[in-house]
């Protein structure tokens, strides 16, 4: 822990933030150079503990630092109500009061970060302008100070830890008036004592000390509820917690035995907590018993908030490579361990789903290893269903002879995967020096172990069935288009990230005869097999009435009525374009589809007007309507779907204009890589909420001097 941030000017401008905004608590995320996560590498006001589960955050989570350097938006929470229905994994795991706002360090492609700030409970329910200023003018200065660094890569930082900042005393005292000090909390009636920030005792009077029963060498550097065992209860150490992150007293009442009751007050600031113990002649009714020698001890409650903050994560993992990265990079460093390896049960045998801290030649070793071999620790775990705890080398040495050479691991913890008595997998947490494993900390990772079995269950399930429905997309859009003399075409597909990464978007390229194609963009509603589905009769409608040499208009009727027999149930949008190469004409049909736009050399993108047609699928005597446009040499005709453009709570004139601009400044640019420019910012969303499909057709300087190669 760091007294102070004298030497360090991010440290000294993140104490700076602190104070301008008069904050009780702050941390500082950086953005690692070469993945998207934020960690933590400075603190100030808080245990370090507290902030474990949050040390490494991915930039897609759904926390309040993550979404601030996400969106690059200031995040405000007046309390914990709020935070609850803005961020309820946050909220499970910190039920304390408290308001809370993050803020980016730097804007778009420059943010360094986020920085995160916290007040007493009871601040307005909104940050005041100075406030607001205060925290716009920490965030610049801490992005001004770090740009003048290399940006971090990842994995945890060289510390091991972010570092602990302390805010400036008080006062300073000298000699005399400490010694004078002493005295006075002496002459108090009951007892004083003085914990950090991390809890521990850092002072105790002899009133205290005779109250607590115990001598003073032995409480000064231990935490209470770890010293004394009548306050293992995990209320007690909760009311610590609380009174450090809402900056608020506290108090609780707890029996020594056999029968004298104590009262302990709370006071907190950003430096620790004053303790004041008093004898109590109310009993406050009944409370957990202490427990006996050798029972198992109460679960903490730093741990039983962990586990409830972890199963809310695991409920939003996806993919199995979403369970191990969140078993990597808040289960290891939250139980101290230095590697995980994770497994999965498949044929008889183990499968690597993941691994961290382990050498090639280790994972290797067990690769593809039968269930029934007799020399793995996974495979004796799923074969008893029991997890197993190995605490020293010599240990590991004598049941697996040459596994602690061979990894370089001292310690284990051997957690076997099981759902409804079916093994699905095993999860290793490795140490590189021995460790023991206390009851409370077998019982929480006994509980993670099944937590981490469902949501390994389900992820996996959820895979397989992407993997289906991105082969069923896959085969349903063009494998590859017409090339065109005289036309550069470039196409795109990306899917949503919700659901099943299956749409009803498609796109496709036409050869009609030497000089002429047909270019076509659709999106059925909907984001499942059935758009899937219907977009493939759609496509194939489309390709059929072209190729028969049916007008624009006469090519969507057509497909219109098919679709309306069909009775799907589904509407789809279509915009169909007859290109003439030779005479560099377009003729546009649309079905309520979004307009296409037009880039014209020494011209500003211009939106094409079509009329815009009903849907089709809904009435089977609809009408369509064609407009025909000039395609001058180096202009560009861009055709896309609504989810390239539609984003909530933005006009969306506005975001078609904007998607112009785009076009307009990325002259320089071919269709490969202006296609790629346009959905750059579409891949890094989280949460993208529909598909989107995107063609782009530039008209050539040269005519074309041959026929159309083939499709």
């Amino acid at each position: 822990m760091s007294g102070g941030a004298d030497s360090d000017p991010v440290d000294r401008a993140l104490l700076r933030a602190v104070l301008g905004a008069g904050a009780s608590a702050c941390g500082l995320y950086v953005l690692a150079a070469d993945e998207p996560v934020l960690q933590l590498t400075a603190m100030s006001g808080l245990p370090a503990p507290l902030l474990e589960p949050w040390g490494r955050v991915a930039l897609a989570a759904p926390i309040p630092v993550a979404v601030a350097a996400r969106r690059q938006r200031l995040v405000w929470t007046a309390g914990h109500q709020q935070l609850a229905r803005d961020f309820p994994r946050t909220a499970v795991a910190v039920p304390y009061d408290f308001a809370l706002a993050a803020a980016p360090v730097g804007e778009g492609a420059g943010c360094r970060g986020a920085l995160l700030l916290l007040w007493p409970a009871g601040h307005a329910p909104q940050l005041s302008a100075d406030e607001r200023e205060a925290v716009a003018e920490g965030c610049r200065h801490l992005a001004a100070v770090l740009d003048e660094r290399p940006r971090a890569g990842g994995g945890p930082p060289a510390t091991g830890g972010p570092r602990v900042l302390m805010p400036p005393p008080a006062r300073s005292v000298g000699p005399e008036e400490a010694l004078a000090a002493v005295d006075y909390v002496e002459r108090l009636p009951g007892g004083c004592c003085a914990l950090d920030l991390d809890g521990r005792i850092t002072m105790v009077t002899t009133g205290a000390a005779d109250l607590l029963g115990e001598e003073e060498s032995r409480l000064v550097g231990a935490r209470p509820w770890e010293s004394l065992p009548w306050l293992r209860n995990p209320v007690f150490e909760d009311r610590y917690r609380a009174a450090v992150i809402g900056r608020r007293p506290m108090s609780f009442t707890a029996c020594r035995p056999p029968n004298r009751w104590l009262t302990f007050r709370l006071f907190p600031d950003g430096r620790g907590l004053s303790v004041w113990i008093s004898p109590s002649d109310r009993d406050p009714g009944t409370m957990a018993p202490t427990p006996a020698e050798g029972e198992v001890m109460p679960v903490r409650a730093g741990h039983i908030y962990h586990v409830l903050h972890l199963a809310a994560a695991l409920t939003e993992a996806v993919g199995a490579r979403d369970v191990v990265d969140l078993v990597a990079d808040q289960i290891v460093p939250a139980f101290g361990a230095q590697g995980v390896i994770m497994y999965a049960a498949e044929g008889g045998r183990l499968r690597t789903l993941g691994h961290r801290g382990y050498t090639a030649e280790a994972v290797a070793a067990f690769e593809g290893v039968a269930l029934s071999a007799a020399n793995s620790p996974a495979v004796h775990a799923l074969a008893t269903g029991e997890p197993r705890f190995h605490s020293t080398p010599e240990e590991i040495e004598r049941l697996y002879p040459g596994l602690p050479r061979l990894t370089g691991k001292a310690a284990r913890a051997v957690l076997p995967l099981i759902v409804s008595g079916r093994p699905v997998g095993c999860c290793i947490l490795a140490y590189t020096r021995p460790r023991i494993f206390s009851p409370e900390e077998r019982q929480v990772l006994t509980s993670l172990a099944g937590l981490i079995a469902q949501a390994l269950d389900r992820a996996r399930l959820y895979d397989t069935k992407q993997q289906l429905a991105h082969d069923l997309q896959a085969g349903l859009l063009p494998h590859r288009l017409p090339a065109v003399p005289g036309l550069a075409v470039a196409a795109r597909y990306l899917p949503s990230t919700r659901g099943m990464d299956i749409g009803g978007d498609f796109y496709d390229l036409i050869r009609l005869d030497e000089g002429s194609v047909a270019a076509v963009i659709g999106d059925v509603q909907g984001h499942n097999a059935a758009a899937a589905a219907l977009m493939g009769q759609a496509r194939t409608a489309v390709h059929a009435h072209a190729s028969a040499g049916a007008s624009p208009g006469e090519v969507l009727a057509r497909t219109n009525r098919l679709l309306t027999d069909l009775d799907p149930d589904l509407f789809t949008s279509c915009l169909y374009v007859h290109i003439d190469v030779r005479t560099r004409r377009a003729c546009l049909a649309s079905a309520g589809h979004p307009p296409p736009l037009l880039r014209r050399a020494g011209r500003p993108t211009t939106v094409v007007n079509v009329p815009p047609g009903l849907l089709l699928g809904i009435d089977p005597d609809a009408r369509y309507s064609a407009t025909e446009i000039e395609l001058p040499a180096d202009s560009v005709l861009a055709l896309y779907t609504d989810g390239l453009v539609e984003t909530p709570g933005v006009d969306l004139d506005r975001s078609v204009a904007n998607l112009a601009r785009r076009l307009d400044e990325a002259l320089h640019l071919g269709p490969d890589r202006l296609a790629d420019a346009l959905l750059k910012n579409r891949h890094a969303e989280a949460d993208r909420q529909d598909d989107v499909a995107l063609m782009l057709l530039a008209a050539e300087p040269t005519r074309p001097t041959g026929p159309i190669a083939p499709g």
